[in-house]
């Protein structure tokens, strides 16, 4: 098929890599302009820039598609078909119907659960046993359209970091099978009183609440987990809490209970497993305590 490829971050890459190796032909991608990162404010391509160069295929970046030129050059292309993938951008009618199959999106959820920005961090937060890749034939709606292709995957003890490159190259596996047989997929329309919602993560959400359950801070320092991060406070120095597990114990909120930094909770106790600090490595609890020992009974805020 001829191909217009729209993504940005690293969970776009395979599904790029595979359809150019599927042999379709991608005859543009679309990406977010690059941005300034770093010490040095340099210029960064996104993930999906780097790989289409690396291929071979033309790269555009508008910064939107409001204008009439820029919808027009996007329809020029006279694609079969167009495959978004946490592009970034919003997609006026115009572009929605310029190929002749529509677009399709390689959306992180099972729909109609998760709509929105955050998918993954959301239901690993929200304790979901499982998750996976849907399909969706793209229309004006937030991740409302009709549903072509479903995988899922069980979540259980997986990080947001862990989670969003296993659905990643399933995506892509799922999207190459899916362009194969496209003629025989009745797509499935989406039941909206099952919808919920996957809201962009906010900073402060990343900051640990000693008084909410273990389980609850045990999930969300997964789900937070590799960015933003969930963290709390030892004596004012901000420290990333990168991975806990359960821990018996009580006391007061945010109470050290012995030298394995064990954390009382509103219910139940946690432990640090991994953990950050500012401008350091990640390291294992044995390692953090070895230069920053917290004696029992220090409580956190």
């Amino acid at each position: 098929m001829r191909i217009v490829f729209m993504g940005t971050p690293d969970f776009a890459v395979p599904t790029l890599r595979a359809l150019h190796a599927a042999a379709h032909d991608v005859v543009a991608v679309y990406t977010q302009p690059p941005r300034r990162a770093g010490r040095g404010k340099k210029l960064k391509p996104s993930p999906v820039q780097k790989e289409a160069e690396v291929l071979g295929i033309e790269v555009r970046s508008p910064k939107s598609f409001k204008s009439a030129e820029e919808q027009e050059r996007f329809a020029a292309l006279e694609a079969d078909i167009a495959v978004v993938a946490a592009y970034g951008l919003i997609l006026p009618q115009a572009v929605l119907d310029a190929p002749m199959h529509g677009c399709v999106n390689v959306h992180a959820s099972i729909l109609p659960l998760w709509r929105g920005a955050a998918p993954v961090h959301r239901a690993v937060m929200a304790g979901d046993p499982v998750t996976g890749i849907t399909i969706m034939q793209m229309e004006a709606g937030l991740d409302t359209g009709p549903m072509l292709a479903t995988v899922r995957t069980p979540i259980e003890q997986k990080t947001t970091g862990e989670l969003t490159q296993e659905l990643a190259d399933l995506g892509a596996q799922l999207m190459v099978g899916t362009l194969r047989e496209l003629k025989n997929h009745r797509p499935l329309v989406q039941d909206n009183e099952d919808a919920t919602y996957a809201p962009k993560i906010d900073k402060a959400e990343a900051r640990i609440n000693w008084s909410d359950d273990a389980d609850v801070i045990e999930r969300t320092v997964r789900g937070l987990a590799p960015f933003p991060g969930a963290w709390f406070e030892i004596e004012g120095e901000r420290i990333k809490l990168l991975r806990a597990e359960l821990a018996e114990g009580s006391g007061k909120s945010g109470e050290i209970l012995d030298k394995r930094l064990t954390i009382a909770c509103g219910s139940g106790a946690l432990r640090p497993v991994k953990l950050q600090r500012a401008g350091k490595p990640a390291m294992d609890l044995d390692e953090f305590l070895r230069g920053n020992p917290v004696a029992a009974g220090t409580v956190l805020d």
